[in-house]
C-alpha cells in the first residue's frame, strides 16, 4: 500500500479559495495573520485568505503562538490540546486546525454561513 505524502493531505484541506477558514469533518482549519506585541488580545477582521488575531505576549520563542493558542481555546469553547499549529509557529503567518468546536466566534460563523 503507498502511504500518501503529508503535504498532499494539508493541501487537500486548505480553505476555499479567498476563505480564512474551512471545515475538515468536525475539525476547523483556520489561516491567520498573526499580530504580537498588541495592545489588546482579540480576534480581528478577515485580511484576504487569513483572519487577523492579534496578542499583547511578544513573539520570543513562538511565545506569541502558544499565547494565541490558549486565547482561542477559550474563544472556541475546547482545551489548547485541541488546537494544532500546522504551520507558523515562529511566523506571523498561521494554520490551525480546531478539533470540534464548541463555539464560534461571530466572524467565522459569518464567514461559514456564506460559504454554505
Amino acid at each position: 500500500m503507498k502511504k500518501s505524502k503529508p503535504e498532499a493531505a494539508t493541501a487537500a484541506k486548505e480553505p476555499q479559495s479567498g476563505s480564512f477558514c474551512s471545515w475538515d469533518g468536525d475539525t476547523l482549519v483556520l489561516n491567520v495573520l498573526g499580530t504580537p506585541s498588541a495592545k489588546k488580545t482579540a480576534i480581528g477582521k478577515a485580511k484576504g485568505n487569513q483572519l487577523k488575531i492579534s496578542v499583547s505576549a511578544s513573539p520570543e520563542n513562538g511565545k506569541a503562538t502558544d499565547f494565541m493558542v490558549k486565547f482561542l481555546a477559550g474563544e472556541f469553547g475546547v482545551s489548547a490540546k485541541d488546537i494544532t499549529v500546522v504551520f507558523g509557529q515562529f511566523n506571523v503567518n498561521k494554520q490551525l486546525r480546531i478539533k470540534s468546536p464548541q463555539k464560534l466566534p461571530a466572524v467565522i460563523a459569518s464567514e461559514l454561513a456564506n460559504q454554505g
